[in-house]
This record gives C-alpha cells, structure tokens and sequence, in this order.
C-alpha cells in the first residue's frame, strides 16, 4: 500500500510533463501558407493545398515551384487544416493583372501574342484571352497565337490570369492589333545568293582574312557568337586573326563591294539554352552590342545539340511552352525589331530539327518548327543542313540518303509543300518565305530523279 502511494506522485508529474511538451510543441496547422516569391530556409513549414511540407533546401518560391511539384526543395510531413484539423480559410485572391502583353508574327489570318507572367499567392494556373470582348483561347504559357482571322482587320486584345480556386484577375491593358494585307519583307537581297561561313577559328586549314573571302559569295555568315561560359545568356565574339578595328574594317569593305555579312549564332560547341527570362536579356543585350560594335548586317540562328529541345508535353508548333524556346522567339525578335527592317534573318537547322517532325516531334525532333512558325514573318531565308543528318524520310514515304540529288529535292519540297507534324496532328504551316539549300558538294553525275524539275516552278509561299 504504501508503495502505492509512494508511485503515485511520479505518475503525476510524468503526466504534468507531457501536458506541457504537448502544450509547447508547436502545431502542425499553424504552417504559414506556401507563397510564391518568398524566400524559405531549410526546415520552414508550409501548408499548401491543406497538406504540410518542410523545406530541404533553402531557395526563394517561384510559380512553378509548388511544393508538391518539387520533392527537391520540399517533403510531405502530414495534413494541414482541413483534414481534420481547422476550416481552411478560402483563397479569395485573384492573380495580378497580366502585364506587357505585345503583338509579332502578325499575318492576314493569324496574330502571336505574349505577355508577362502574373503572380498569385497559391499559383498561377493559365490565361485567358480575348479577342473583341470574347473568350478565344485558353492557355498556361504566357505566348500563343490567335488564327483564323481577317486580312486587313483590326482585333482588340485581353488577356486575364487564373488560379486553381477560380479566381480571375481584371483584363490586362488591351492591345489593338490590325491584321497584314500583303506579304512580309524578305529583306534587303536579290533572289539568287551565294552563302558561305567564315570560321572564327584555326582548324589547320588556310588563314584566311574575311575581306579576302571570295566576291562570288553573296551573304557571308561570320561564325560563331557562342555563350562566355556553359549555362549563361550572354553571348560573345572576338576575331581570332585581326583586331577588333581590323575586323571591323573587313566588314565595311565587303559590304562596300554589295556583300551582306552576318553573325552566325551557336555552331557545334554553341550551346544556347535561354531558361529563363534573365538569361533572354542577357542573349537580347550582348547581340545588340556585338551586331552593332561590328556593323554585321543581320543574324544567322545555327542552333545545335541541347540548344533547342522539346519538353514532354509540348506538342503544338504553334503555341510552344518548352521555355527556352519561347525565350529564344522573343529574343530574336526583340533583336530585329531593333536594327529594324533592313536586318537581315536567317536559320540554318539540321534536318531533325525540322523535316524530324514529320515522322517524331518531341525532344530534339521538329524543334525548331516552333522557331520557324513564329519568326515566318521576320526570317529572309531558311536553308536547312543537308549534312550532319543521315537517312531521311520524305513526303512520299521513302528514305532518302544523304549526299544524293533526290535528298535535296525530297527535304526541299517538304518545305515547299508542308508536312505533317505527329504529335500535333494538324498540317504544317512551315512554307517559307524562301528556301536555300545548304549542302555538301554533288558530283554532277549524281543527277536527281524526278521531283527537281517541278521544284523551281513551284510558288514561294
């Protein structure tokens, strides 16, 4: 009995020391609400969509970045309020008014529209946009193209941002845009030219100085600008066998003699990936001192490798959301529309790049199409690498090998006829202002079986 007794205080005081813990012991429903643009350490507690997460990795909330979306910055440590504990209060906030919406790509039928990115303290889930007061489109990229239009009309334009609770920001500032009637300036060339690239580097062959390029070339692409370091932006060029004023004055006497001299962007050990809005400042910035510190009369877009790939789900040419991607259109754009429209534009991709979409688009294939569509309107010439390729499929269902007459004439006409594009299942409007072939050299034996008599007589589109 008396031992009883004696236990009975011990048991009283553990009890009392519990209760305290358990008082103290910080609750799991009262995590701060996950919120983009705020700055997390390790070990913060969130409660997002009434589930709790701990911070593992300390960074600053973007949208996008919702903790169920990214096990690398976040862990699931339980239910919040609402699954059996407190109501949850409602999210009433509406997403910020979309901001700096702009028009490009303008056609007879169709219109490109891109606009900033809006913030919202849950998350941003898409946009909506309005053609003349009435809901037209739906989209989460912050880019897309309007078709269907008018020739030689005027639309207005809004764009409003959504959450997943449903609310709906007030319209962005409208844009008034007027559809063309004629057709887009090539810019400033004949049409027949002669295309070379200058290498701005030593691979043991002859030292040539770019004024002594032969005159029989018409267009000469200085190649390359490349980023200054992996992963950046910014782009850079520097004369591997003159001085800066040496160089410049090569420009000024060729152009002197009728030649245009471009800066050829990328190449093999180029590799440009704009992630980011940043980094597409820094690409827009440097190409406007470089272009200009030189005097090059336009932009050649020699895009290989990781440059330009398609992410999963990105299955519409002509509203990418693959976001080096949609950077890269807006930068070179941005980049056009500066030096105005004397500048000269012009891509020269590998055939998976393009003619891949026909029969895979996804992940390298047909990502460049995207590019194609959107800059159809700004780029002079398009003249697609018949080498570095392999094997080919054309539109008449055949393989077509490298090096042969009928390849060239197989790869030109799926760009003067269009393809299909798979994944996307709608019929290619990739026709291009003007098509240039760029390849290695034919035998004059090797003569092409078919299609090449056609090809010359065939519309520009």
């Amino acid at each position: 009995m008396n031992q009883a007794v004696r236990v009975r205080p011990v048991i009283i005081v553990a009890l009392a020391f519990l209760l305290i813990i358990s008082w103290f012991a910080p609750r799991a429903d009262a995590a701060a609400q996950w919120q983009a643009g705020t700055a997390y350490k390790k070990g913060d507690l969130v409660t997002y969509q009434n589930k709790n997460y701990e911070c593992i990795q300390s960074h600053t909330a973007l949208n996008g970045w919702e903790p169920p979306l990214v096990p690398a910055l976040w862990t699931y440590v339980g239910d919040g309020p609402g699954e059996g504990g407190e109501t949850p209060v409602p999210d009433t906030t509406p997403p910020s008014i979309p901001a700096g919406l702009t028009s490009s790509s303008i056609t007879g039928t169709s219109v490109q529209l891109t606009w900033n990115a809006s913030t919202d303290n849950v998350g941003v889930t898409g946009y909506d946009v309005y053609q003349n007061g009435a809901l037209v489109k739906s989209t989460s990229a912050v880019t897309t193209t309007i078709s269907g239009l008018t020739s030689g009309t005027a639309y207005v334009f809004t764009v409003k941002a959504k959450d997943a609770a449903g609310n709906v920001s007030a319209a962005s500032n409208p844009l008034s845009v007027t559809t063309s009637t004629g057709t887009p300036n090539p810019g400033p060339i004949g049409n027949k030219w002669l295309i070379g690239y200058w290498h701005n580097f030593d691979n043991s062959s002859t030292n040539i100085r770019l004024r002594n390029v032969s005159t029989a070339y018409d267009i000469i692409n200085v190649s390359f600008a490349e980023p200054v370091s992996h992963g950046s932006g910014t782009l850079a060029f520097t004369p591997y066998n003159a001085t800066t004023a040496e160089f410049k004055s090569d420009i000024a006497y060729l152009q002197s003699q009728g030649k245009k001299v471009l800066l050829s962007m990328g190449g093999a050990n180029g590799t440009i990936e704009l992630t980011d809005a940043g980094k597409r400042q820094q690409f827009e910035e440097s190409l406007k001192s470089i272009i200009s510190t030189y005097g090059f009369n336009g932009l050649d877009i020699d895009l290989e490798g990781s440059s330009l790939s398609l992410n999963a789900g990105d299955t519409d040419f002509r509203n990418p959301t693959t976001p080096k991607i949609v950077n890269l259109i807006q930068g070179v754009k941005a980049v056009k529309s500066h030096f105005g429209s004397e500048f000269i534009l012009t891509a020269a991709p590998e055939t998976a790049y393009v003619q891949g979409g026909y029969l895979s688009y996804g992940g390298p294939w047909g990502a460049y199409l995207p590019v194609i569509h959107a800059l159809r309107n700004d780029l002079t010439l398009l003249h697609v690498q018949h080498y570095n390729s392999g094997s080919m499929v054309g539109l008449d269902g055949r393989s077509y090998a490298q090096g042969t007459a009928d390849f060239h004439v197989a790869m030109a006409e799926m760009l003067l006829q269009g393809f299909q594009v798979v994944e996307a299942r709608v019929h290619s409007s990739v026709h291009c202002v003007r098509i240039r072939l760029r390849s290695v050299y034919r035998h004059p034996s090797r003569q092409p079986v078919g299609a090449i008599q056609h090809l010359p007589s065939c519309r520009r589109h």
